[in-house]
């Protein structure tokens, strides 16, 4: 069993030093509880080839930051990036304020559709709250 002293969690950062190779299919991040075993931590992943793995005879895996029995899978010490979730907050922020869906950290509750329905039936109906 090899060392994983210079490996990192591929989505918090975590040391996994404490960890051996080859890692099991079900390891997870013991700070984030991420599974390991993921196409996001291996050495062929890259997203600029197409289905993001440079390994041409592996078979496809849909869900990359999920466990999965792929042979090739190999960890690699730089696949944790803060630049990685910073893009995807942007990301979301700017779906976000597309599509006009309230901003995670407003803390004012929306009314739902039924208390707006309610309301303009007592306005119409001239009961008052």
């Amino acid at each position: 069993m090899a060392p994983t002293a210079g490996l990192v969690c591929w989505k918090c950062g975590a040391s996994l030093a404490d960890l051996t190779l080859p890692l099991r299919r079900l390891e997870e991040c013991r700070q984030c509880h991420a599974e390991l075993h993921v196409c996001k931590l291996c050495e062929w992943y890259s997203l600029s080839v197409a289905k993001h793995c440079r390994e041409t005879v592996a078979e496809e895996v849909k869900d990359k930051e999920r466990a999965n029995f792929c042979d090739y899978f190999k960890p690699r010490p730089d696949a944790y990036s803060t630049s990685n979730t910073a893009a995807a907050t942007q990301a979301q922020a700017e779906l976000d304020a597309l599509f006009g869906r309230p901003k995670q950290a407003d803390p004012t509750p929306q009314p739902s559709a039924a208390d707006k329905a309610r309301a303009e039936l007592e306005a119409l109906f001239g009961k008052k709250k």
